[in-house]
């Protein structure tokens, strides 16, 4: 099983995960939604802070015996010394058993040997790709075969929209 994980913040933390069991899937298997307080206000340099306690909290509800990779929106490392992003942070706390790939919308500069650019369909804007736990390039092919004919893949885009969209816990 693969996870997909991401999270919005209108007022409190709206976290979904979509759960599927290959690349390139078009639809989930699963849908998991949780709202929660917010841990900690935006910091710059230090997004794990606020989004990991929602992720993990996330993860609780869920088996992850059988999952093979956890999918995040953002990066795993913030530069090429290391520096660990949301994702590496992620992969950290899961003890390194899981892979974790990031997948970004927009660059991190400091960022140039340990991320791929993945461009999808006709879309001469790419997406950034880093990972822990899996070699980056490996990560890169996996993120290119996810179904969809545009530069986000259909399931990234779905978990997009969700976030963003009212839902209630009942």
């Amino acid at each position: 099983m693969i996870l997909a994980l991401d999270s919005y913040y209108p007022d409190n933390a709206y976290t979904i995960c979509l759960s599927f069991e290959n690349w390139n899937d078009p639809a989930p298997k699963e849908i998991f939604t949780e709202i929660t307080p917010l841990a900690d206000e935006y910091e710059p340099g230090f997004f794990y802070k606020r989004e990991l306690p929602c992720i993990l909290s996330m993860l609780k509800k869920i088996n992850l015996e059988n999952v093979e990779t956890i999918v995040i929106d953002g990066f795993v490392t913030l530069d090429d010394s290391g520096k660990l992003g949301l994702g590496g942070y992620l992969h950290e706390t899961l003890n390194r058993k899981i892979p974790i790939i990031g997948v970004a919308k927009n660059d991190f500069k400091s960022l140039i040997h340990h991320k791929r650019l993945v461009y999808r369909g006709t879309s001469s804007k790419p997406l950034y790709v880093t990972a822990a736990g899996m070699e980056v390039e490996v990560a890169a092919k996996l993120i290119k075969s996810m179904h969809g004919d545009f530069r986000i893949p259909t399931l990234l885009k779905e978990l997009d929209v969700l976030t963003k969209k009212p839902f209630s816990t009942q």
